[in-house]
């Protein structure tokens, strides 16, 4: 199991409490965080307090003197990431949540040294020479579960509407750690358990109504379809199930929907604390929430016909960075 050091610059994340915890989120699914810290942090990020305090996050504060405040984070980044490389053998495995082009130098003395890479960025900063760095990278939009899903229709029962929210957020969490989990097709019942409360240190079966996690798993599998769930000699093994299918069928994006669902992602990401991101990201959620998306099926020939049609629609604004990538930004 992978033993983490996080380093997050709250200006490029966003500062918002959701997304800092769907980036810690993110890395738990990979292994223990042995040592967080963020920096630029001032009064105006207070809300933040909780989650910094309960992940016993280190903070640095931002204190504003001459033009080259955002060096100085970023030089202090750098020396405390060596340090930490240089003097605790525990750590294997760094995240460092920020795009910026300077740390590429410090990802390549990491990557020599043994260490894993994981960098995290808005789509918008993110130097592509950081993300070639990293060996692995996400982005920000992608790791904040902004995705919109088409909603589902009730599921019937005795159950409350409260319990069965519960249970599918605890579904939707124990499938997304196979996603993240590439390597891994199938897992020991107790290895899910255990990232399971990495993620969620209160998590008890017994809140659920089952005796043991075998008997949640095969309570999760029977009623939402997405896990498979097997004794294998006294061993439980989970995995996806990939044939399963839901009641409700693949949503499908017509010529005259479309416009909504791009209407509703461009919304998730505003509300998320995004200003602009690149068109790739908003395609790939789009792809997400409707497997079947194509351009053609909505009357385009290519992705940036839309763009331009939403630009018309004044749902964004299309733009150029300095290293001419599109980035469109929301309106």
């Amino acid at each position: 199991m992978s033993k983490f050091a996080l380093f997050v610059d709250l200006e490029n994340c966003g500062a918002k409490a959701a997304m800092l915890n769907s980036i810690l989120e993110k890395v738990k699914i990979r292994g223990d965080i042995l040592l967080g810290k963020v920096y630029g942090y001032t009064d105006r990020f207070s809300d933040l307090k909780e989650v910094l305090l309960s992940n016993t996050f280190t903070v640095v504060p931002s204190l504003r003197y001459g033009i080259a405040q955002k060096n100085n984070a970023d030089i202090l980044l750098v020396i405390d990431a060596l340090e930490v490389a240089y003097t605790n053998p525990l750590i294997d495995s760094f995240c460092i949540v920020s795009g910026d082009s300077d740390y590429t130098p410090l990802v390549g003395r990491l990557k020599a040294m043994g260490k894993f890479v994981l960098g995290i960025s808005r789509s918008e900063a993110a130097s592509n020479i950081f993300i070639n760095a990293c060996n692995e990278f996400q982005f920000l939009e992608s790791v904040g579960g902004r995705t919109v899903t088409p909603a589902p229709k009730k599921h019937r029962g005795n159950a409350s509407s409260e319990e069965m929210l519960d249970e599918a957020e605890l579904n939707k969490l124990l499938c997304s750690v196979f996603e993240e989990q590439s390597d891994k097709e199938e897992m020991y019942a107790s290895e899910l358990k255990g990232v399971l409360l990495r993620l969620r240190p209160d998590f008890n079966e017994k809140a659920y109504g089952c005796a043991t996690f075998y008997k949640l798993l095969l309570k999760l599998a029977g009623r939402f379809g997405n896990l498979r769930v097997k004794n294998d000699n006294f061993n439980v093994m989970v995995s996806l199930n990939s044939a399963a299918d839901s009641e409700e069928g693949t949503p499908q994006l017509t010529r005259d929907n479309w416009k909504e669902a791009f209407a509703a992602q461009i919304k998730a990401y505003k509300e998320g604390g995004f200003d602009r991101v690149n068109p790739s990201i908003l395609k790939a959620d789009i792809i997400t929430s409707y497997p079947d998306f194509n351009e053609r099926a909505i009357g385009f020939k290519r992705f940036s016909d839309v763009m331009k049609e939403l630009e018309r629609e004044k749902l964004v604004e299309v733009e150029m960075d300095e290293q001419k990538t599109m980035l469109i930004k929301l309106l």
